[in-house]
């Protein structure tokens, strides 16, 4: 049995999830069928987007109007894929018409309309609700939380993340009048671009206790919203962590490290992984002597052996989506 989905929003991300449930199809190339998932209607307010699923989609039901296909019949469950200021009431309207409901990054603009969301969620438990941060089904990830959860590395100390790999032209922010605005979008490349790698760094390594950012506000991009970010936080256990993203590196860099008692996690490209173990850091202090430091700046042998392993991912881009909608599906 399939869930049958409607999609509010046809752009860019919401058109792609409505070509791969239906014609298995992303940019030109065949993918797996979406398990448990049948797209049964779609909305948007263009009549040019309309006109793209009535020649794309096949027999899908197309509406103007979301609240109508709420009131349709046809759909159990909503993706809401519009202008991130409309989130919450669209969740909010779906909840009250008896539809599971998933979320498109960023849950929304206003911190009070996002609480509100939550609460509902909270108080019709019958009803599924999630996210689409799609980054926590990325095998890689799922290998570090593996091993981070395990102990294996031993308690963090420090984590450090660079991601500099959204760069974005200023034609893209001309694309439509809500992207980079306060009203429209809520902010910039945190809440666009990098809230799955600060959804990751969270769910990996814990929520901080203290922040300190300095944020450039159209700095390099004639926006209102931050277009280059650097963040130092720190953690109840003394920990500290570094987090720094912006949109106008054309050369761009992904290097996320994880330094523990135990060993170090680095992942390079979101498609390699490196685990290094050394055994406790605090154990191997306490032990070692000051001659055995002096021989080993002398060019002794460490007390201690390094082992490294290597594991190479595939990027394949858009699957974490299907497999998040999958596991909606499945949880439904």
């Amino acid at each position: 049995m399939s869930v049958k989905l409607g999609i509010i929003g046809l752009g860019m991300q919401g058109s792609m999830y409505a070509n791969a449930i239906k014609n298995q199809q992303l940019f030109g190339q065949q993918v797996e069928v979406i398990k448990g998932i049948e797209l049964t209607a779609v909305c948007d307010i263009s009549q040019e987007r309309r006109e793209w699923a009535a020649e794309t989609l096949g027999e899908v039901k197309i509406f103007d109007d979301y609240q109508a296909m709420y009131d349709s019949g046809l759909i159990e469950a909503v993706l809401v894929v519009t202008p991130h200021y409309l989130h919450p009431q669209m969740a909010m309207d779906a909840m009250n018409k008896n539809l599971h409901v998933l979320v498109d990054k960023p849950a929304g603009v206003y911190t009070s309309q996002v609480k509100k969301m939550n609460e509902m969620a909270a108080s019709r438990p019958e009803l599924t609700f999630a996210m689409m941060f799609n980054q926590r089904t990325n095998p890689l990830y799922q290998k570090l939380k593996e091993i981070i959860d395990s102990g294996e590395i031993g308690e963090i100390r420090r984590s450090n993340w660079i991601i500099t790999t959204w760069w974005r032209p200023q034609a893209y922010y001309n694309m439509s009048s809500w992207r980079a605005t306060w009203e429209g979008e809520g902010g910039g490349v945190l809440i666009n671009q990098a809230p799955h790698q600060l959804d990751l760094w969270q769910w990996l390594c814990g929520m901080p206790t203290k922040v300190f950012t300095k944020a450039s506000f159209g700095g390099n991009r004639d926006i209102a919203v931050e277009d280059d970010v650097s963040t130092m936080v720190e953690y109840e256990n003394g920990a500290t962590g570094v987090f720094i993203t912006c949109t106008h590196d054309i050369a761009g860099t992904d290097r996320f490290e994880i330094h523990g008692d135990k060993g170090k996690l680095i992942v390079e490209g979101s498609t390699k992984l490196t685990i290094k173990r050394t055994g406790s850091e605090s154990q191997i202090n306490a032990e070692i002597t000051t001659p055995d430091f002096i021989n080993i700046m002398r060019g002794g042998k460490m007390p201690y052996e390094t082992t490294e392993e290597v594991h190479e991912f595939e990027d394949k881009w858009g699957y974490q989506h299907f497999a998040v909608m999958e596991n909606f599906a499945d949880a439904i």
